[in-house]
């Protein structure tokens, strides 16, 4: 039942996305706003540059500690090699990916086309609904 379940059908569709010029404490604001765990960085047509997300936000804080500051842009701070999943995709298949990374949500791409966010909780909303 499970692997018949796709990720499409668990992904969050409403994109909270940032730009790489978005200021940090501004971004970190937004993460606890939307009480999301990271959001994908896109350029000014929509393409995916990367991912801002809580780790990120923990080597601001560190780096904060020397340089006396918060300060800086997104862009110096996102993750850019980035992990995508296709929303046809089975969650079953998404739950591996998951075992396999530190990564808490991931872009969700159809037709080259960036569609929405799914993350771990996504899996367990699969499991429970399922039963």
């Amino acid at each position: 039942m499970l692997a018949k379940i796709t990720i499409a059908n668990y992904m969050s569709k409403r994109l909270v996305t940032l730009t790489r010029d978005a200021g940090v404490i501004d971004a970190v604001k937004l993460l606890l706003d939307h009480k999301i765990t990271s959001a994908p960085v896109v350029d000014q047509q929509g393409r995916l540059l990367g991912m801002f997300s809580e780790k990120d936000v923990m080597r601001i804080v560190l780096e904060a500690v020397y340089n006396q500051s918060m300060s800086g842009k997104v862009g110096d701070y996102m993750s850019s090699e980035v992990i995508s999943v296709d929303a046809e995709s089975s969650i079953v298949d998404l739950a591996e990916k998951f075992q396999q990374t530190t990564v808490r949500s991931f872009p969700v791409f159809q037709d080259n086309e960036l569609v929405g966010i799914v993350s771990r909780t996504d899996v367990l909303k699969a499991l429970a609904s399922s039963h």
